[in-house]
């Protein structure tokens, strides 16, 4: 772990997922079917969904650390049928239809169903309820933005039932954010808690066959095999699963850069502060800023408050100090208690960030080179609570040559182009990181939509 902190220290989920213990390393050489590298929900929902295809399988998880040690463990826990491109963008690559297009965010949803049937068939306990998202318009340009958007789902098959827009009255009646003109609602979203889903999934795996190993560093992917600290593993399928650590990962295959998002937690709130704020049935929430908020009313009634603005930083680099920024914590605590006023005095008692994968073009995608047996997964762009089990799904029918409507999906098999050499890719992610800062500064002061936002929309995964 370097440094003086805990496994618990690493997030409020980690703290509250009991118990920690560790899982012993690789003994030395060992030969499996499918080696997969990676204990998060990439990893584990591929390990689960080949024991499905093929119970005869020998299947084995290799983590550095512990299951859940990344982001399947430091997420906002927003169980939603978000992907990181939007339904328009995909139908305009080459070969990818509407019909098509429309078949990945039916799939996405559908997800969120199959995750639940998981949950109660298996016994796993991770606080989840659909509670839905409401996501916040606080300006005039912020409510053109929730009308489009609405607009956009509407023209591309999804009905009021899946997503609506409220007016203020409305929206009170879900919660009450000061400021707020209107909001947008869908119901296809349920808080979860991820550490507990991440440990209860690997319990899960390993009654059912699958041996993890943790305290195991890979060093190596290579065809048919995968090199660790410890001892190689030789299979006859390998899969990296490792999200924004991939390009600490020599022969992965990887497209992404890592990027950090930070998460502030309160203390349980007392009830007249839910009183004034509402979130009765817990949606998660956001709102419409152009740099990406996130909330939760947790199970023992915390608000879990994440976003982004830590820097990118130079060569890809992933180090535990980069998990706490300090300024970017601030930042948060003063823009939960501006959108619930309630909170302004109430004690925070946990702050942390990782690191999450995003590719050049904002495009998610899982895939199986036929010739190296070498599968992948990634580029969540911090929308993987849920796609990391249509990987894990995906990846499973691959792997087994399982024929399915899954692996026909637009984003199986698609290779985003690469980043941009040092220092253009530190420049340029940075620069567009302070620009959306820029841009909802913009338009507090012109209440018009921010051409600063429309600038960079292109390079940040927008229309």
């Amino acid at each position: 772990m370097g440094s003086q902190v805990t496994y618990g220290d690493l997030s409020l989920w980690h703290e509250t997922s009991a118990p920690l213990d560790l899982r012993p390393p690789v003994p030395g050489s060992v030969d499996v079917d499918v080696a997969i590298v990676g204990g998060g929900l990439t990893g584990l929902w591929t390990s689960y969904y080949l024991t499905l295809r093929d119970p005869s399988l020998r299947i084995a998880v290799v983590e550095k650390d512990l299951v859940g040690f990344g982001a399947s463990g430091r997420n906002g826990g927003w169980m939603s049928a978000l992907f990181p491109t939007s339904l328009r963008r995909l139908s305009r690559r080459k070969g990818c239809s509407r019909d098509v297009a429309l078949r990945l965010g039916a799939a996405m949803r559908a997800s969120i169903a199959e995750v639940e049937n998981v949950i109660t068939s298996e016994s796993i306990e991770c606080d989840f309820h659909r509670g839905g998202t409401l996501v916040f318009a606080r300006s005039r340009s912020q409510f053109e933005r929730a009308r489009a958007e609405v607009a956009e789902a509407h023209a591309w098959g999804q009905t009021e039932d899946d997503l609506r827009l409220l007016d203020a009255a409305e929206t009170e009646k879900h919660a009450c954010a000061a400021g707020v003109l209107g909001a947008t609602y869908t119901p296809h979203c349920a808080r979860v808690h991820p550490g507990k889903l991440v440990r209860g999934l690997a319990d899960v795996v390993e009654r059912r066959g699958v041996t993890i190993y943790e305290q195991t560093a890979a060093t190596r992917v290579a065809p048919g095999r995968v090199t660790t600290e410890h001892g190689p593993l030789r299979a006859s399928y390998v899969v990296a699963a490792t999200e924004g650590y991939s390009p600490t990962l020599p022969g992965a295959p990887n497209r992404v850069i890592p990027v950090y998002s930070l998460i502030v937690a309160t203390e349980p709130l007392p009830a007249w502060v839910y009183d004034e704020i509402g979130l009765e049935d817990a949606p998660t929430f956001s709102d419409f800023r152009n740099l990406i908020i996130y909330g939760q009313r947790t199970a023992d009634d915390r608000l879990v408050f994440g976003g982004r603005g830590a820097p990118y930083h130079f060569g890809s680099a992933v180090k535990p100090g980069f998990d706490r920024v300090e300024r970017v914590f601030v930042q948060l605590r003063h823009t939960l208690a501006q959108l619930f006023p309630a909170t302004a005095d109430a004690a925070f008692t946990h702050a942390w960030g990782g690191p999450l994968g995003i590719a050049r073009d904002w495009m998610a995608s899982v895939g199986l080179d036929p010739v190296t047996r070498i599968g992948w997964a990634g580029g969540y762009v911090g929308d993987g609570l849920t796609t990391t089990n249509l990987a894990g799904r995906t990846l499973a029918d691959l792997v087994t040559g399982t024929a399915s409507d899954l692996t026909t999906l637009p984003w199986v098999d698609h290779h985003s182009r690469r980043w941009e050499p040092e220092p253009l890719r530190w420049l340029g992610v940075n620069a567009g990181l302070r620009a959306m800062t820029v841009a909802d500064l913009e338009e507090s002061v012109t209440h018009r939509p921010s051409l600063v936002a429309r600038a960079m929309a292109p390079l940040l995964g927008g229309q």
